[in-house]
């Protein structure tokens, strides 16, 4: 017998219209009057957050307790955050903590090298959980990504990228003395780095 919930799932192909907020949590788009709240990565925030119109590829999770929607700049993004929430015990919020934290390159990298200690260093994830991914997820990504060529580098210096990565760790659920101290150290190292390199090295950190 169907299952209700999984055609929902696959209710809603991408959202276009207005961006009408991003940070590197979540994004509106206003489509037509109605502003659609998007959970995103920091993939997706370098990709839009530049931009007055863009286009979002969906996925649409319904919980019990929720109805939510997953926004991405790619179909290769929605398809590797597909693959890891298809691994038992990561979710939604998890695989994107993931996308965040690395790139789809680095992440590339770290299932084909088996590194699961790496992968580990992302908030939530355990040692048992990133073994579990890698063996799962092990020869599914080579092609995934072909021609694609990582992050978008967005300019950014001084106090403004030290207040908006500091805000999005917050946002993302870190402490902010522990934010605070991390992005110092980051800016020290390289003062000219990007809002979101910052916040992706960041993640590496704490």
């Amino acid at each position: 017998m169907p299952n209700p919930q999984q055609n929902l799932k696959h209710m809603y192909e991408y959202i276009k219209g207005t961006v009408a907020e991003v940070a590197p949590a979540y994004a509106v788009i206003d489509v037509g009057g109605v502003g659609y709240y998007l959970h995103i990565s920091l993939e997706t925030c370098s990709a839009i957050e530049h931009e007055t119109e863009t286009r979002l590829y969906v996925h649409y999770v319904v919980r019990e307790d929720a109805q939510l929607l997953y926004g991405f700049s790619t179909k290769a993004e929605r398809e590797l955050f597909r693959l890891l929430i298809s691994v038992s015990g990561v979710g939604g919020n998890t695989a994107r903590m993931i996308l965040s934290t690395y790139s789809p390159r680095e992440l590339q990298s770290i299932i084909t090298t088996e590194n699961a200690v790496l992968l580990k260093n992302v908030k939530g994830l355990g040692l048992k959980t990133a073994q579990k991914i890698i063996v799962e997820l092990s020869g599914k990504l080579t092609a995934l990504f072909d021609g694609d060529a990582g992050p978008l580098p967005v300019a950014g210096n001084g106090d403004a990228v030290y207040d908006e990565a500091t805000a999005a760790l917050v946002m993302l659920g870190f402490p902010k003395a522990a934010s605070d101290k991390v992005v110092r150290a980051i800016l020290k190292e390289q003062p000219d780095i990007s809002v979101e390199e910052t916040v992706r090295m960041s993640l590496k950190r704490l």
